[in-house]
Protein backbone atom coordinates (compact mmCIF):
# COMPACT_ATOMS: atom_id res chain seq x y z
CA UNK A 1 0.00 0.00 0.00
CA UNK A 2 1.68 3.52 -0.88
CA UNK A 3 2.32 5.62 2.09
CA UNK A 4 -0.06 8.28 3.61
CA UNK A 5 0.46 11.68 2.24
CA UNK A 6 2.41 13.84 4.31
CA UNK A 7 0.63 17.10 5.96
CA UNK A 8 2.65 20.36 6.43
CA UNK A 9 0.64 21.28 9.46
CA UNK A 10 0.98 17.60 11.05
CA UNK A 11 3.74 16.80 13.88
CA UNK A 12 5.09 14.27 15.72
CA UNK A 13 2.90 13.95 19.20
CA UNK A 14 5.86 13.70 22.20
CA UNK A 15 4.75 14.00 25.99
CA UNK A 16 8.12 15.39 28.04
CA UNK A 17 8.56 13.32 31.32
CA UNK A 18 6.47 15.87 33.40
CA UNK A 19 3.60 14.96 30.86
CA UNK A 20 3.30 18.27 29.01
CA UNK A 21 1.78 17.95 25.58
CA UNK A 22 3.41 19.89 22.58
CA UNK A 23 1.88 22.06 21.10
CA UNK A 24 -0.49 23.75 23.29
CA UNK A 25 -3.03 24.31 20.69
CA UNK A 26 -3.74 19.97 20.78
CA UNK A 27 -6.35 18.96 24.00
CA UNK A 28 -5.02 15.78 25.26
CA UNK A 29 -6.90 14.80 27.73
CA UNK A 30 -4.33 12.97 30.24
CA UNK A 31 -6.36 9.45 30.76
CA UNK A 32 -6.08 9.30 26.73
CA UNK A 33 -2.86 7.15 25.43
CA UNK A 34 -1.33 8.40 22.60
CA UNK A 35 1.55 6.32 21.19
CA UNK A 36 4.78 7.78 19.97
CA UNK A 37 4.60 8.53 16.41
CA UNK A 38 1.11 9.58 16.18
CA UNK A 39 0.70 12.68 14.28
CA UNK A 40 -1.81 15.12 15.67
CA UNK A 41 -2.48 18.50 14.24
CA UNK A 42 -3.33 21.68 15.44
CA UNK A 43 -6.96 22.47 17.05
CA UNK A 44 -7.68 18.63 17.17
CA UNK A 45 -8.64 17.52 20.42
CA UNK A 46 -8.60 13.55 22.12
CA UNK A 47 -11.05 12.68 24.83
CA UNK A 48 -10.72 11.24 28.10
CA UNK A 49 -9.38 6.87 27.81
CA UNK A 50 -9.12 7.15 23.86
CA UNK A 51 -5.99 5.10 22.24
CA UNK A 52 -4.16 6.43 19.35
CA UNK A 53 -2.17 4.46 17.84
CA UNK A 54 1.87 5.02 16.31
CA UNK A 55 0.72 5.02 12.52
CA UNK A 56 -2.00 7.39 13.19
CA UNK A 57 -2.56 10.90 11.44
CA UNK A 58 -5.15 13.29 13.16
CA UNK A 59 -5.84 16.25 10.93
CA UNK A 60 -7.10 20.07 11.84
CA UNK A 61 -10.21 20.32 14.42
CA UNK A 62 -11.01 16.65 14.83
CA UNK A 63 -12.72 15.90 17.57
CA UNK A 64 -12.63 12.55 19.03
CA UNK A 65 -14.32 11.92 22.27
CA UNK A 66 -14.26 9.30 25.05
CA UNK A 67 -13.27 5.56 24.85
CA UNK A 68 -12.35 5.78 21.35
CA UNK A 69 -9.69 3.25 19.91
CA UNK A 70 -7.66 4.18 16.58
CA UNK A 71 -5.09 2.41 15.00
CA UNK A 72 -3.48 0.94 12.22
CA UNK A 73 -2.43 3.31 9.19
CA UNK A 74 -5.40 5.45 9.23
CA UNK A 75 -5.93 9.11 8.75
CA UNK A 76 -9.21 10.87 9.98
CA UNK A 77 -9.72 13.90 8.12
CA UNK A 78 -9.81 17.63 9.17
CA UNK A 79 -13.01 18.38 11.27
CA UNK A 80 -14.47 15.17 12.00
CA UNK A 81 -15.79 13.59 14.94
CA UNK A 82 -15.37 10.27 16.70
CA UNK A 83 -18.07 9.27 19.18
CA UNK A 84 -17.63 6.99 21.93
CA UNK A 85 -16.84 3.47 21.90
CA UNK A 86 -16.37 3.64 17.97
CA UNK A 87 -13.26 1.84 16.32
CA UNK A 88 -11.01 2.69 13.40
CA UNK A 89 -8.42 1.07 11.55
CA UNK A 90 -8.62 -2.37 13.73
CA UNK A 91 -7.45 -5.40 12.19
CA UNK A 92 -10.21 -6.74 9.52
CA UNK A 93 -12.94 -9.72 10.05
CA UNK A 94 -10.32 -12.13 7.63
CA UNK A 95 -8.73 -14.70 8.64
CA UNK A 96 -6.82 -14.51 5.61
CA UNK A 97 -4.99 -11.23 7.38
CA UNK A 98 -1.66 -11.85 8.61
CA UNK A 99 -0.49 -8.15 9.95
CA UNK A 100 0.30 -6.25 6.74
CA UNK A 101 0.55 -2.52 7.08
CA UNK A 102 -3.05 -1.83 5.06
CA UNK A 103 -5.02 1.49 5.66
CA UNK A 104 -8.53 3.50 6.79
CA UNK A 105 -9.16 6.79 6.21
CA UNK A 106 -12.15 8.83 7.36
CA UNK A 107 -13.15 11.64 5.08
CA UNK A 108 -13.27 15.53 6.53
CA UNK A 109 -16.15 16.56 8.34
CA UNK A 110 -17.61 12.62 8.80
CA UNK A 111 -19.32 11.90 11.96
CA UNK A 112 -18.91 8.66 12.97
CA UNK A 113 -21.26 8.08 16.00
CA UNK A 114 -21.20 5.58 19.23
CA UNK A 115 -19.80 1.50 19.12
CA UNK A 116 -19.13 1.94 15.00
CA UNK A 117 -16.33 -0.18 13.79
CA UNK A 118 -14.51 0.67 10.38
CA UNK A 119 -11.53 -2.13 9.52
CA UNK A 120 -8.53 -1.19 7.44
CA UNK A 121 -8.43 -3.00 4.23
CA UNK A 122 -6.60 -6.26 3.17
CA UNK A 123 -3.89 -7.10 0.53
CA UNK A 124 -6.22 -9.33 -0.83
CA UNK A 125 -8.12 -6.02 -1.44
CA UNK A 126 -7.46 -2.85 -2.52
CA UNK A 127 -5.51 -2.62 0.79
CA UNK A 128 -7.50 0.73 2.31
CA UNK A 129 -10.90 0.74 3.59
CA UNK A 130 -12.30 4.82 2.55
CA UNK A 131 -14.68 6.89 4.07
CA UNK A 132 -15.86 9.73 2.21
CA UNK A 133 -16.36 13.33 3.61
CA UNK A 134 -19.30 14.48 5.25
CA UNK A 135 -20.86 11.66 5.78
CA UNK A 136 -22.80 10.39 8.45
CA UNK A 137 -22.59 6.86 9.96
CA UNK A 138 -24.87 5.85 13.08
CA UNK A 139 -24.43 4.12 16.14
CA UNK A 140 -23.40 0.15 15.96
CA UNK A 141 -23.21 0.31 12.09
CA UNK A 142 -20.34 -1.69 10.62
CA UNK A 143 -18.05 -0.56 7.74
CA UNK A 144 -15.83 -3.98 6.84
CA UNK A 145 -12.15 -4.18 5.11
CA UNK A 146 -11.89 -3.05 1.70
CA UNK A 147 -15.38 -1.12 1.57
CA UNK A 148 -15.30 2.30 -0.34
CA UNK A 149 -18.04 4.60 0.77
CA UNK A 150 -18.42 8.38 -1.03
CA UNK A 151 -18.92 11.55 0.17
CA UNK A 152 -22.73 12.64 1.69
CA UNK A 153 -23.44 9.06 2.23
CA UNK A 154 -26.10 8.15 5.39
CA UNK A 155 -25.42 4.90 6.77
CA UNK A 156 -28.23 4.58 9.83
CA UNK A 157 -28.01 2.61 12.88
CA UNK A 158 -27.20 -1.27 13.28
CA UNK A 159 -26.44 -1.18 9.22
CA UNK A 160 -23.36 -4.51 8.28
CA UNK A 161 -21.52 -4.48 5.29
CA UNK A 162 -19.44 -7.26 4.10
CA UNK A 163 -15.72 -6.82 2.61
CA UNK A 164 -15.46 -4.70 -0.70
CA UNK A 165 -18.34 -3.05 -0.69
CA UNK A 166 -18.71 0.33 -2.70
CA UNK A 167 -21.47 2.94 -1.98
CA UNK A 168 -21.37 5.87 -4.70
CA UNK A 169 -21.83 9.60 -2.92
CA UNK A 170 -24.98 10.66 -1.45
CA UNK A 171 -26.58 7.34 -1.22
CA UNK A 172 -28.82 6.48 1.78
CA UNK A 173 -28.63 2.99 3.97
CA UNK A 174 -31.62 2.46 6.29
CA UNK A 175 -30.96 0.83 9.28
CA UNK A 176 -30.02 -3.01 10.09
CA UNK A 177 -29.58 -3.36 6.03
CA UNK A 178 -27.24 -5.89 5.32
CA UNK A 179 -25.12 -5.39 2.23
CA UNK A 180 -23.43 -8.45 0.59
CA UNK A 181 -19.86 -8.85 -0.16
CA UNK A 182 -18.93 -7.32 -3.13
CA UNK A 183 -21.80 -5.30 -4.44
CA UNK A 184 -21.80 -1.61 -5.75
CA UNK A 185 -24.38 0.86 -4.67
CA UNK A 186 -25.13 3.62 -6.93
CA UNK A 187 -24.99 7.39 -6.45
CA UNK A 188 -28.22 8.80 -5.09
CA UNK A 189 -29.42 5.14 -4.00
CA UNK A 190 -31.48 4.18 -1.43
CA UNK A 191 -31.76 1.16 1.29
CA UNK A 192 -34.78 0.55 2.98
CA UNK A 193 -34.64 -0.78 6.24
CA UNK A 194 -34.26 -3.87 7.02
CA UNK A 195 -33.44 -5.19 3.77
CA UNK A 196 -30.56 -7.47 3.03
CA UNK A 197 -28.74 -6.97 -0.53
CA UNK A 198 -27.16 -9.28 -2.40
CA UNK A 199 -26.52 -7.77 -5.65
CA UNK A 200 -25.84 -4.39 -7.40
CA UNK A 201 -28.22 -1.27 -6.86
CA UNK A 202 -28.31 1.06 -9.53
CA UNK A 203 -27.77 5.07 -9.29
CA UNK A 204 -30.78 6.64 -8.02
CA UNK A 205 -32.66 3.35 -7.41
CA UNK A 206 -34.66 2.60 -4.62
CA UNK A 207 -34.39 -1.22 -3.14
CA UNK A 208 -36.81 -2.38 -0.07
CA UNK A 209 -37.48 -5.69 1.19
CA UNK A 210 -36.17 -9.13 3.32
CA UNK A 211 -34.39 -10.34 0.38
CA UNK A 212 -34.34 -6.41 -1.29
CA UNK A 213 -35.57 -6.10 -4.75
CA UNK A 214 -35.30 -3.03 -6.87
CA UNK A 215 -38.54 -1.22 -6.63
CA UNK A 216 -38.60 2.60 -8.40
CA UNK A 217 -36.33 5.21 -8.23
CA UNK A 218 -35.42 7.68 -5.45
CA UNK A 219 -37.54 10.16 -6.65
CA UNK A 220 -37.35 11.55 -3.16
CA UNK A 221 -34.08 11.62 -2.92
CA UNK A 222 -33.69 13.38 -6.04
CA UNK A 223 -35.78 15.97 -5.59
CA UNK A 224 -34.50 17.09 -2.42
CA UNK A 225 -31.18 17.38 -4.57
CA UNK A 226 -32.28 19.99 -6.96
CA UNK A 227 -33.25 17.79 -10.05
CA UNK A 228 -36.16 19.44 -11.68
CA UNK A 229 -39.36 17.73 -13.00
CA UNK A 230 -38.59 16.98 -16.33
CA UNK A 231 -35.13 14.86 -15.34
CA UNK A 232 -36.99 13.06 -12.64
CA UNK A 233 -39.59 11.99 -15.77
CA UNK A 234 -36.75 11.15 -17.93
CA UNK A 235 -35.57 8.64 -15.28
CA UNK A 236 -39.08 7.50 -14.11
CA UNK A 237 -39.08 6.49 -18.43
CA UNK A 238 -36.13 5.02 -18.13
CA UNK A 239 -36.47 2.87 -15.65
CA UNK A 240 -39.95 1.73 -17.26
CA UNK A 241 -37.46 1.20 -20.56
CA UNK A 242 -34.88 -1.07 -18.66
CA UNK A 243 -37.55 -3.27 -15.76
CA UNK A 244 -40.62 -2.99 -16.94
CA UNK A 245 -41.12 -3.91 -20.29
CA UNK A 246 -40.68 -7.63 -20.97
CA UNK A 247 -38.10 -9.86 -22.92
CA UNK A 248 -34.20 -10.06 -22.66
CA UNK A 249 -32.41 -7.53 -20.64
CA UNK A 250 -29.99 -7.15 -23.05
CA UNK A 251 -32.42 -5.49 -25.91
CA UNK A 252 -34.32 -3.48 -23.39
CA UNK A 253 -30.67 -2.05 -22.31
CA UNK A 254 -29.96 -1.54 -26.37
CA UNK A 255 -33.47 0.36 -27.06
CA UNK A 256 -32.49 2.51 -23.51
CA UNK A 257 -29.18 3.17 -24.79
CA UNK A 258 -30.40 4.27 -28.19
CA UNK A 259 -33.38 6.64 -27.03
CA UNK A 260 -32.03 8.13 -24.22
CA UNK A 261 -27.63 7.32 -24.24
CA UNK A 262 -26.95 10.86 -24.31
CA UNK A 263 -28.48 12.28 -21.29
CA UNK A 264 -25.76 12.39 -19.04
CA UNK A 265 -27.54 11.06 -16.02
CA UNK A 266 -28.65 8.24 -18.01
CA UNK A 267 -25.06 7.46 -19.02
CA UNK A 268 -23.96 7.13 -15.51
CA UNK A 269 -27.02 4.74 -15.31
CA UNK A 270 -25.39 2.92 -18.07
CA UNK A 271 -22.37 2.79 -17.56
CA UNK A 272 -22.99 1.51 -13.93
CA UNK A 273 -24.51 -1.22 -15.50
CA UNK A 274 -21.80 -2.23 -18.03
CA UNK A 275 -19.28 -1.91 -15.62
CA UNK A 276 -17.55 -5.16 -14.12
CA UNK A 277 -19.28 -6.47 -10.89
CA UNK A 278 -18.42 -9.50 -9.21
CA UNK A 279 -22.62 -9.92 -8.22
CA UNK A 280 -24.69 -8.81 -11.15
CA UNK A 281 -27.79 -6.60 -10.94
CA UNK A 282 -30.42 -6.53 -8.23
CA UNK A 283 -33.71 -8.15 -9.48
CA UNK A 284 -36.54 -5.30 -9.56
CA UNK A 285 -39.72 -5.88 -7.96
CA UNK A 286 -41.88 -3.81 -9.93
CA UNK A 287 -45.19 -2.00 -8.04
CA UNK A 288 -48.10 -0.75 -10.17
CA UNK A 289 -47.73 2.58 -12.36
CA UNK A 290 -47.11 5.82 -10.05
CA UNK A 291 -45.37 4.21 -7.34
CA UNK A 292 -42.08 4.00 -8.23
CA UNK A 293 -40.70 6.34 -5.78
CA UNK A 294 -38.89 6.18 -2.22
CA UNK A 295 -39.95 8.26 0.35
Amino acid sequence: MDRLPETSQLFEHVLDPAGVTHPAAVAIHPSALVAPGARIAPGASIGPWSQIGPHVVVEPDVEIHAHVVVDGHTRIGAGARLFPFCTIGLAPQDLKYRGEPTGCEIGPRTHVREHCTIHRGTVTGIGITRVGADCLVMAVAHVAHDCQIGNGVIVANNVVMGGHVQIGDQAVIGGSAALHQFIRIGRGAIIGGVSGVEADVIPFGAVLGNRGRLTGLNVVGLRRRGFDKTTIQKLRAVFRSLFRHEGLFAARLDETRQRYGDDPLVAEILAFIDAPSRRGLIRATLRSEGEESFG
